[in-house]
Protein backbone atom coordinates (compact mmCIF):
# COMPACT_ATOMS: atom_id res chain seq x y z
CA UNK A 1 0.00 0.00 0.00
CA UNK A 2 1.02 3.61 -0.55
CA UNK A 3 2.46 5.35 2.52
CA UNK A 4 1.78 9.08 2.82
CA UNK A 5 4.14 11.77 4.05
CA UNK A 6 1.67 12.55 6.85
CA UNK A 7 1.86 8.96 8.12
CA UNK A 8 5.65 9.06 8.09
CA UNK A 9 5.69 12.40 9.95
CA UNK A 10 3.28 11.12 12.62
CA UNK A 11 5.45 8.06 13.25
CA UNK A 12 8.61 10.12 13.30
CA UNK A 13 7.13 12.56 15.84
CA UNK A 14 6.13 9.64 18.06
CA UNK A 15 9.39 7.68 17.93
CA UNK A 16 12.17 10.09 16.94
CA UNK A 17 13.31 7.64 14.27
CA UNK A 18 14.52 8.79 10.85
CA UNK A 19 12.17 9.46 7.94
CA UNK A 20 13.34 6.47 5.90
CA UNK A 21 13.21 4.16 8.93
CA UNK A 22 9.62 5.28 9.61
CA UNK A 23 8.59 4.82 5.98
CA UNK A 24 10.13 1.33 5.91
CA UNK A 25 8.42 0.38 9.18
CA UNK A 26 5.02 1.47 7.83
CA UNK A 27 5.59 -0.45 4.62
CA UNK A 28 6.59 -3.56 6.58
CA UNK A 29 3.40 -3.29 8.69
CA UNK A 30 1.01 -2.28 5.88
CA UNK A 31 0.42 1.20 7.24
CA UNK A 32 -0.56 0.08 10.75
CA UNK A 33 0.76 2.82 13.08
CA UNK A 34 0.92 0.76 16.29
CA UNK A 35 2.56 -2.16 14.53
CA UNK A 36 5.08 0.21 12.93
CA UNK A 37 5.98 1.60 16.37
CA UNK A 38 6.42 -1.96 17.62
CA UNK A 39 8.59 -2.77 14.59
CA UNK A 40 10.88 0.19 15.28
CA UNK A 41 11.19 -0.75 18.93
CA UNK A 42 12.02 -4.35 18.09
CA UNK A 43 14.73 -3.17 15.74
CA UNK A 44 16.04 -0.78 18.40
CA UNK A 45 15.70 2.16 16.02
CA UNK A 46 13.24 4.12 18.15
CA UNK A 47 15.30 3.72 21.32
CA UNK A 48 18.51 4.61 19.48
CA UNK A 49 16.90 7.77 18.09
CA UNK A 50 15.69 8.85 21.53
CA UNK A 51 19.20 8.47 22.96
CA UNK A 52 20.92 10.25 20.06
CA UNK A 53 21.47 13.42 22.12
CA UNK A 54 22.98 11.59 25.08
CA UNK A 55 26.69 11.93 25.77
CA UNK A 56 28.61 8.72 25.15
CA UNK A 57 32.07 9.28 26.61
CA UNK A 58 32.79 5.80 27.99
CA UNK A 59 33.57 2.73 25.93
CA UNK A 60 36.79 1.27 24.60
CA UNK A 61 39.70 1.78 22.25
CA UNK A 62 40.31 -1.65 20.78
CA UNK A 63 42.93 -3.11 18.48
CA UNK A 64 42.74 -6.10 16.20
CA UNK A 65 45.57 -7.75 14.27
CA UNK A 66 44.71 -10.05 11.39
CA UNK A 67 46.40 -12.18 8.73
CA UNK A 68 49.40 -12.88 10.93
CA UNK A 69 50.30 -9.22 11.23
CA UNK A 70 49.45 -8.12 7.68
CA UNK A 71 46.39 -6.11 8.73
CA UNK A 72 45.62 -4.08 11.83
CA UNK A 73 42.70 -2.00 13.07
CA UNK A 74 42.44 0.54 15.88
CA UNK A 75 38.91 1.68 16.70
CA UNK A 76 37.13 3.78 19.33
CA UNK A 77 33.58 2.74 20.21
CA UNK A 78 31.65 4.74 22.81
CA UNK A 79 28.79 4.09 25.22
CA UNK A 80 27.36 6.01 28.17
CA UNK A 81 28.70 4.01 31.14
CA UNK A 82 31.69 1.90 32.05
CA UNK A 83 29.28 -0.84 33.16
CA UNK A 84 28.08 -1.38 29.58
CA UNK A 85 31.62 -1.06 28.22
CA UNK A 86 32.69 -4.02 30.36
CA UNK A 87 29.79 -6.19 29.20
CA UNK A 88 30.11 -9.11 26.78
CA UNK A 89 27.57 -7.66 24.31
CA UNK A 90 29.57 -4.46 23.94
CA UNK A 91 32.85 -6.34 23.58
CA UNK A 92 31.35 -8.60 20.90
CA UNK A 93 30.10 -5.56 19.01
CA UNK A 94 33.54 -3.93 19.13
CA UNK A 95 35.15 -7.12 17.83
CA UNK A 96 32.62 -7.33 15.00
CA UNK A 97 33.32 -3.70 14.07
CA UNK A 98 37.04 -4.47 13.91
CA UNK A 99 36.39 -7.45 11.64
CA UNK A 100 34.19 -5.30 9.43
CA UNK A 101 36.85 -2.61 9.01
CA UNK A 102 39.51 -5.23 8.39
CA UNK A 103 37.45 -6.90 5.68
CA UNK A 104 35.80 -3.96 3.88
CA UNK A 105 38.28 -1.10 4.35
CA UNK A 106 35.77 1.78 4.71
CA UNK A 107 36.94 5.37 4.38
CA UNK A 108 34.48 7.14 6.68
CA UNK A 109 32.33 6.28 9.69
CA UNK A 110 29.19 8.13 8.54
CA UNK A 111 27.78 9.73 5.39
CA UNK A 112 28.03 13.11 7.11
CA UNK A 113 31.84 12.79 7.21
CA UNK A 114 32.14 12.61 3.42
CA UNK A 115 33.63 15.94 2.19
CA UNK A 116 31.26 17.86 -0.09
CA UNK A 117 33.91 17.98 -2.83
CA UNK A 118 34.27 14.17 -2.79
CA UNK A 119 30.51 13.73 -2.88
CA UNK A 120 30.06 16.08 -5.81
CA UNK A 121 32.97 14.55 -7.74
CA UNK A 122 31.59 11.02 -7.34
CA UNK A 123 28.07 12.09 -8.23
CA UNK A 124 29.30 13.92 -11.33
CA UNK A 125 30.78 10.65 -12.61
CA UNK A 126 27.41 8.89 -12.33
CA UNK A 127 25.51 11.84 -13.84
CA UNK A 128 27.85 11.89 -16.84
CA UNK A 129 27.48 8.14 -17.30
CA UNK A 130 23.70 8.51 -17.35
CA UNK A 131 23.83 11.52 -19.71
CA UNK A 132 25.83 9.46 -22.20
CA UNK A 133 22.88 7.06 -22.48
CA UNK A 134 20.70 9.91 -23.76
CA UNK A 135 18.32 10.04 -20.81
CA UNK A 136 16.69 13.35 -19.70
CA UNK A 137 18.61 15.42 -17.14
CA UNK A 138 16.05 14.87 -14.36
CA UNK A 139 16.26 11.10 -14.84
CA UNK A 140 20.06 11.27 -14.86
CA UNK A 141 20.00 13.00 -11.47
CA UNK A 142 17.79 10.28 -10.00
CA UNK A 143 20.01 7.54 -11.41
CA UNK A 144 23.07 9.25 -9.93
CA UNK A 145 21.41 9.58 -6.51
CA UNK A 146 20.63 5.87 -6.53
CA UNK A 147 24.22 5.00 -7.35
CA UNK A 148 25.44 7.35 -4.63
CA UNK A 149 23.55 5.29 -2.05
CA UNK A 150 25.45 2.21 -3.22
CA UNK A 151 28.69 4.19 -3.02
CA UNK A 152 27.88 5.20 0.56
CA UNK A 153 27.40 1.52 1.42
CA UNK A 154 30.94 0.88 0.19
CA UNK A 155 32.85 3.78 1.77
CA UNK A 156 30.87 4.55 4.96
CA UNK A 157 31.17 2.05 7.80
CA UNK A 158 27.67 2.56 9.24
CA UNK A 159 26.06 2.06 5.81
CA UNK A 160 27.88 -1.19 5.04
CA UNK A 161 26.23 -4.62 5.11
CA UNK A 162 27.62 -6.63 8.03
CA UNK A 163 30.19 -9.18 6.80
CA UNK A 164 28.66 -11.92 8.97
CA UNK A 165 25.05 -11.17 7.96
CA UNK A 166 24.51 -9.01 4.88
CA UNK A 167 20.82 -8.55 5.71
CA UNK A 168 21.94 -6.14 8.45
CA UNK A 169 24.01 -2.96 8.27
CA UNK A 170 26.45 -1.82 10.94
CA UNK A 171 23.85 0.78 11.91
CA UNK A 172 21.37 -2.06 12.49
CA UNK A 173 23.87 -3.82 14.77
CA UNK A 174 24.43 -0.61 16.69
CA UNK A 175 20.67 -0.05 17.09
CA UNK A 176 20.19 -3.61 18.32
CA UNK A 177 22.89 -3.12 20.95
CA UNK A 178 21.29 0.16 22.05
CA UNK A 179 17.95 -1.62 22.42
CA UNK A 180 19.59 -4.37 24.47
CA UNK A 181 21.74 -2.28 26.80
CA UNK A 182 19.62 0.88 26.92
CA UNK A 183 22.51 3.22 26.13
CA UNK A 184 23.69 5.26 23.18
CA UNK A 185 26.37 3.43 21.21
CA UNK A 186 28.63 5.28 18.78
CA UNK A 187 31.60 4.41 16.61
CA UNK A 188 33.73 7.52 16.87
CA UNK A 189 36.79 6.84 14.72
CA UNK A 190 39.03 4.13 13.33
CA UNK A 191 42.35 3.56 11.60
CA UNK A 192 43.22 0.62 9.38
CA UNK A 193 46.81 -0.38 8.65
CA UNK A 194 47.81 -2.73 5.85
CA UNK A 195 51.34 -4.05 5.68
CA UNK A 196 53.27 -2.38 2.85
CA UNK A 197 50.44 -0.02 1.96
CA UNK A 198 51.84 2.86 -0.08
CA UNK A 199 55.09 1.04 -0.81
CA UNK A 200 55.64 0.14 -4.45
CA UNK A 201 55.74 -3.64 -4.72
CA UNK A 202 54.16 -6.50 -6.72
CA UNK A 203 50.41 -6.50 -6.25
CA UNK A 204 48.75 -9.30 -4.31
CA UNK A 205 45.10 -10.02 -3.74
CA UNK A 206 45.10 -9.33 0.00
CA UNK A 207 41.34 -8.78 -0.01
CA UNK A 208 40.84 -12.37 -1.19
CA UNK A 209 43.17 -13.60 1.56
CA UNK A 210 41.17 -11.69 4.18
CA UNK A 211 37.89 -13.13 2.89
CA UNK A 212 39.34 -16.65 3.05
CA UNK A 213 40.58 -16.12 6.61
CA UNK A 214 37.18 -14.80 7.71
CA UNK A 215 35.43 -17.79 6.12
CA UNK A 216 37.82 -20.14 7.91
CA UNK A 217 37.15 -18.41 11.23
CA UNK A 218 33.39 -18.75 10.72
CA UNK A 219 33.72 -22.49 10.13
CA UNK A 220 35.61 -23.06 13.39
Amino acid sequence: MAITAAQVKELRDATGAGMMDCKHALQERNGDFDEAVKYLREKGIAKAAKRADKVASEGAVASYIHMGGKLGVLVEVNCETDFVARGDDFKTFVKDVCLQICSTNPTYVTKEEVPAADYEAEKAVYVNQAVETGKPEAICEKIAEGKMQKWFSEVCLLEQPFVKDDKKTITDLMSELTAKCGEKIAIRRFTRFQLGEGIEKPKCDLAAEVAAELAKAEEQ
